[in-house]
């Protein structure tokens, strides 16, 4: 597989002072980025709600789904419950009007939010725009934080083009890029006054576009054909700021392979079923995130959003080790792949799903992806045409009421969509 190379610049992430500037290449000169701390530690406790709020590109259940498989796939364990809110064309006091019927009457324990795209009204930045934003950004804030809900305030993203909507024939897609930024710089001070966790949607995002742009092609849209609807690499690229903004650190486990006593034990939920001469039987009990094989040069490919960020160094670790290796290299199959690695690699380890992109754990993985959007396609009906329609009109209680009976199968096939899986590891000493 050949890979792209990120730009991936690690002061991107690290709580550094707060007037010191995200770095950024040459070409992208112009945008200062002001610095916003990590999550550290992950948000989501064992059987929470989390709630995932947005405009309509949150309506468009990509990165929201994407989300939501992960943490039923990868950390099953923690049995976290998702509900998607996605309302196209929204603003963020268009939220506000909605919060208490739509959100909080189910009570989440944390919520993330994605504004500010219908905010700046697609013009260059002006401060009476910004103001308004800021006041309704903190406004949602301490309504979640009033109702006991924990809130990860996302930024928004970028745009690729001036998008079809907009009449100003002056303004240039940079001006309205420069424009977003600030306001994703609103959302960073927002969040520290507030001292909520932060989502940094918007800087991942020109990193990556900028990267496909130099890497694949001029014409790639990290934010989709329209200019701000992403296509699925975007997307990946949108879960990835999310994940790390709830604090996911990644590590999905661990195998151990002994050279001398071909042994091996594993760690993070996997189990080691048997050893037989280098064949590792093992029992799975999370999935890594493997949605197969695919493009990476296609801004509609999820493979080219995971290359255009860490997402399998920072957020998908299943990681295969030899110790001390006797042999100068090794063969390693994983389902229908067998590939060569050195006693270097080996050492410092190999992580499983970077490596194999078609293994047993794809097929397992779509299933719950399949289910997820299942269900996240009724909580947009629910929420839009049920709850916000006719019949939420005349009895927005009763609504809910009758569209959660409808609503929980769908949800009872995310959990049941998850399996322990058992499958092998071969490792092959080399000369």
């Amino acid at each position: 597989m050949i890979r792209l190379g990120c730009l991936i610049f690690s002061a991107c992430l690290l709580p550094l002072a707060a007037k010191e500037l995200v770095p950024v290449p040459s070409g992208l000169s112009d945008y200062a980025l002001d610095v916003a701390p990590e999550t550290s530690k992950l948000l989501l406790k064992k059987g929470d709600l989390l709630a995932i709020c947005g405009d309509s590109i949150t309506e468009q259940r990509r990165y929201s789904v994407l989300m939501e498989t992960y943490i039923a796939a990868c950390l099953p364990e923690l049995q976290i419950r998702c509900r998607q809110y996605g309302w196209s064309g929204e603003k963020a006091d268009g939220f506000l009007g909605r919060m208490k019927s739509d959100v909080l009457r189910f009570k989440p324990d944390v919520a993330t939010t994605c504004y500010g795209m219908n905010d700046f009204r697609y013009v260059a930045y002006q401060d009476d725009i910004a103001a308004e934003y800021r006041k309704n950004q903190e406004s949602v804030v301490k309504m979640f934080k009033d109702a006991g809900c924990k809130v990860v305030l996302g930024s928004p993203g970028i745009i690729d083009s001036v998008p079809p909507w907009v009449k100003n024939s002056v303004v240039t897609q940079k001006e309205l890029n420069l424009s977003l930024s600030r306001f994703r710089n609103i959302d960073v001070d927002i969040a520290g006054e507030e001292q909520v966790p932060f989502a940094d949607v918007y800087t991942p995002m020109l990193l990556a576009d900028y990267t496909a742009k130099t890497k694949i092609s001029p014409d790639f849209k990290t934010s989709g054909n329209d200019g701000v609807h992403p296509d699925w690499a975007g997307h990946v690229v949108m879960a990835y700021a999310f994940l790390k903004g709830l604090g996911f650190d990644g590590n999905l486990g661990t195998i151990t392979y002994d050279d001398s006593k071909g042994t091996a034990t594993a760690t993070g939920g996997h189990e080691v079923l048997s050893t037989t001469d280098g064949k590792i039987t093992l029992r799975s009990n999370k999935l890594a995130f493997c949605p197969g094989p695919g493009p990476l040069d296609k801004f509609d490919s999820i493979q080219t959003g995971m290359e255009l960020v860490a997402f399998d160094d920072d957020l998908n670790r299943f990681i295969l080790q030899i110790p001390s290796p006797k042999a100068a290299s090794y063969q390693v199959t994983w389902g229908d792949q067998t590939k060569s690695f050195s006693a270097a690699e080996m050492k410092s380890g190999i992580n499983l799903p970077k490596e194999f992109d078609a293994n047993p754990m794809v097929g397992p993985f779509n299933k719950i992806e399949e289910a997820v959007a299942r269900k996240q396609a009724y909580e947009t009906r629910q929420i839009k045409d049920l709850a916000h329609g006719p019949e939420g009109s005349a009895d927005i209680d009763e609504t809910f009421d009758l569209s959660e009976k409808a609503r929980a199968p769908l949800a009872d096939q995310v959990a049941k969509a998850f399996r322990p899986l058992e499958h092998t590891i071969t490792i092959v000493a080399g000369s």
